[in-house]
């Protein structure tokens, strides 16, 4: 058994299919697949369950599975420190954030950390806080930006934002004149949400059950921008962070603050019990030395 095995094995249990998981690594099907054999036939196991178009792990092949995901990444963390030693300055970061953080606050901090580390390569995957959530912890990316709180038994966490949620409406909108409502005020109105991915989706539904009524929701989207664009059609309205509603200013809306609200709290996070690289504690570094928000 060796680790070149067990990458093909654990590709092969990820994707569920040999040749997807060929396609990945850069090799040949019949290649890949004696690979798996010659692990099975190593540990004397059967691994894959193949009677079916998609693969499927056997009993014993989820025990190997997490095992060997387990020995990948403390290779991988073996590799990171060594070269960690060697090239402090150089390397690269793979952050994850929903594209409302991308937006607000990511050209200022990737211009500064650019300055300081000119030969670090920042790769982003902007999706909802739960798939950053999900990245961060099967070490897809080495750290996220997402919306508190999380589980802390599982991620290491820096809070880096706290800013009120608000609600946004049309300046033509009946309650426009109120400085402060209670949210149930707004029960018969159509709600425009950020999509189910987004932690915020479910934090508003929730928060609406509390104050008393499901809310109607009109439309989703992944884009703030796009829901903004929506209120300003006069099509519905929408609870977004401070920091949002304050851009939005110049246009046809009312920014109303709520008698009750949640808190809109942003930290980054990483696996805890996982080697964190130089430039991934770089990073935390310079985020925590700018301005609290």
């Amino acid at each position: 058994m060796d680790i070149r095995q067990l990458t093909c094995f654990v590709e092969v249990a990820k994707h569920k299919s040999f040749t997807k998981a060929s396609q990945t690594m850069h090799v040949t099907q019949p290649s890949l697949s004696k690979m798996v054999k010659n692990l099975e036939e190593d540990l004397d196991v059967i691994l894959f369950d193949r009677s079916s178009r998609k693969v499927r792990l056997t009993d014993a092949g989820e025990v190997v599975f997490l095992q060997a995901q387990k020995i990948i990444y403390s290779l991988d963390d073996l590799s990171a420190s060594l070269y960690d030693v060697m090239n402090l300055n150089k390397g690269k970061i793979k952050i994850g954030l929903p594209p409302v953080i991308s937006t607000l606050f990511f050209p200022t901090i990737i211009a500064e950390f650019q300055k300081q580390y000119p030969d670090v390569s920042i790769i982003l995957a902007e999706d909802g806080a739960k798939t950053v959530e999900k990245k961060v912890d099967e070490g897809e990316v080495d750290l996220g930006f997402v919306m508190l709180p999380v589980d802390e038994e599982k991620f290491d966490v820096m809070p880096f934002v706290d800013q009120e949620i608000k609600l946004l409406v049309h300046e033509s909108h009946p309650l426009a004149h109120l400085e402060k409502v209670d949210l149930i005020e707004f029960k018969d109105d159509p709600f425009l949400l950020l999509s189910k991915e987004f932690t915020l989706n479910g934090r508003t539904i929730d928060f609406c059950i509390s104050e008393g009524f499901t809310p109607k929701i009109a439309y989703e989207s992944s884009q703030w921008d796009f829901i903004v664009g929506m209120v300003e059609k006069n099509l519905g309205v929408t609870l977004m962070p401070e920091l949002i509603c304050e851009r939005v200013k110049g246009g046809p809306f009312k920014v109303i603050s709520l008698t009750n609200t949640f808190p809109w709290m942003l930290g980054i996070i990483s696996a805890k019990n996982r080697y964190m690289p130089y430039v991934s504690k770089a990073f935390i570094s310079l985020v925590q030395d700018l301005p609290k928000v």
